[in-house]
């Protein structure tokens, strides 16, 4: 099964502005979207929770993406990077979609669904650490009871 979005004619800055509504009219305070050679490259947004403004950073990797379209064989007309960053924005909007959903049925709370993507003040996010860390944080070792 290919990649999802793969045959997506839309722009990488209309995904961006979708992605930015929807989080505007869930709540979050802030949304800005971060750009590098004039890409649009992430959104960041703040949250207020418990009376603290967290931040969070939602990151595309369109090397990723193209990694995928060749992988999968892709056909050419498809496998570029201009190609992939449009797919990438697109999987991203797909994904805050249903975060959303699951927030709104009550299911998670807006923390919980974007947890590994919350900075903290150096701007490096949850994940990030945890990974840094080898995932140390995390594991159950019986010997340490």
């Amino acid at each position: 099964m290919p990649i999802l979005n793969y045959t997506t004619k839309i722009k990488p800055e209309k995904t961006a502005g979708e992605i930015q509504s929807i989080l505007g009219k869930s709540g979050a305070q802030a949304v800005m979207s971060e750009y590098q050679g004039g890409e649009v490259t992430a959104i960041s947004f703040r949250y207020e929770e418990q009376g603290n403004l967290l931040s969070f950073r939602l990151p595309i990797n369109s090397e990723g993406v193209l990694k995928a379209f060749k992988r999968q064989k892709i056909r050419n007309c498809c496998c570029n990077i201009d190609q992939a960053k449009r797919t990438a924005w697109r999987i991203v909007k797909d994904w805050v979609e249903a975060q959303m959903a699951l927030v709104e049925a009550n299911q998670a709370d807006l923390v919980e669904v974007f947890l590994p993507y919350l900075q903290d003040d150096t701007g490096t996010t949850v994940y990030k650490r945890l990974q840094g860390g080898g995932f140390k944080a995390l594991t159950h070792n019986p010997e340490d009871k």
